[in-house]
């Protein structure tokens, strides 16, 4: 067995290396990673001195960062991805412009035949209240799912048909000929980024809002974190993944909530409507949720 003096994370160290398969063909595999969560309250106790270590444990200095929005001590902590995603996923990816990435590039290499087709139960139709995402309520026959699965079994076998012939049978460069493709092709990256811009990108793409095919490879990264870092995950679900911050306006109807106005009342009081409103009103579905009794 190897020895090392670097810091260790036993839950990383039995992730590493593995495929976690994402979508059809696409997968999240964890390749290195640097620091544990003692890094992090070192890092932190660098700051404040060795006193600290007196008032808060190891937990509870953790989450004291992680709810006061401390977040230099969790920049300490490293992590790197190799990813297999469809272009269009990775464009979205690369709008998180705080990691390292190496793609594979189509001019030197050969586009693979690899496509992204949705499951049936993904092809829904667009919302009519969000401009950017699918209306998950709506029914959609099976009929009109399979249609649209063929279509684009269908355009993917012309299009790559098309290419190998321009970068194949006519010797066009493949920095052209792969101007053809869809963004439906899978690509492939390295991504390394740190623990503090990761949990950004988690908190982002995790939330239910997010498209379903990113949403899917940031669980599958969820799950190496929470094994990497299971005392920052625990504080980061509590802070911010499952946390209801309220805008002021918010704030206003609540004070109207807590003084014996209805919901409907406090919010027009408050002049919460549109999309606000509706936010407004999932949260306390999430706050009345809380109080509900959980099963045994």
């Amino acid at each position: 067995m190897t020895v090392t003096a670097r810091p260790l994370s036993p839950g990383a160290e039995a992730l590493l290396g593995r495929e976690v398969p994402v979508l059809d063909l696409g997968f999240v595999q964890p390749i290195d990673y640097m620091g544990n969560d003692i890094d992090i309250v070192q890092a932190a106790r660098v700051s404040y001195g060795p006193s600290t270590r007196k008032v808060h444990d190891d937990r509870g200095l953790l989450r004291y960062l992680m709810r006061h929005r401390h977040t230099t001590p969790f920049e300490m902590c490293e992590v790197k991805f190799r990813c297999k995603m469809p272009i269009f996923v990775a464009r979205q990816w690369i709008r998180h412009r705080t990691a390292n990435v190496n793609e594979m590039s189509l001019r030197y290499s050969e586009a693979p035949d690899e496509f992204y087709v949705p499951a049936l139960e993904h092809v829904t139709l667009q919302s009519t209240t969000n401009r950017q995402g699918r209306d998950a309520e709506a029914a959609v026959p099976v009929e009109l799912r399979e249609r649209v699965r063929a279509l684009l079994l269908a355009r993917h076998e012309q299009l790559y048909a098309d290419y190998q012939t321009l970068a194949g049978e006519l010797g066009i460069a493949r920095e052209l000929a792969r101007t053809l493709l869809p963004v439906s092709l899978y690509t492939q990256w390295i991504w390394k980024i740190d623990l503090h811009n990761l949990l950004h990108f988690l908190d982002l793409r995790l939330d239910p809002h997010a498209q379903i095919e990113i949403r899917l490879f940031a669980e599958a990264m969820a799950g190496f974190v929470q094994a990497w870092v299971p005392l920052s995950w625990e504080a980061f679900v509590d802070y911010r993944r499952e946390a209801l911050p309220f805008t002021r306006v918010e704030g206003v109807a609540l004070s109207h909530i807590l003084r014996g106005a209805s919901a409907d009342e406090a919010a027009a009081k408050a002049g919460l409507q549109g999309r606000e409103l509706r936010e407004f009103n999932e949260k306390l579905a999430r706050l009345r949720a809380l109080s509900e009794p959980t099963g045994s």
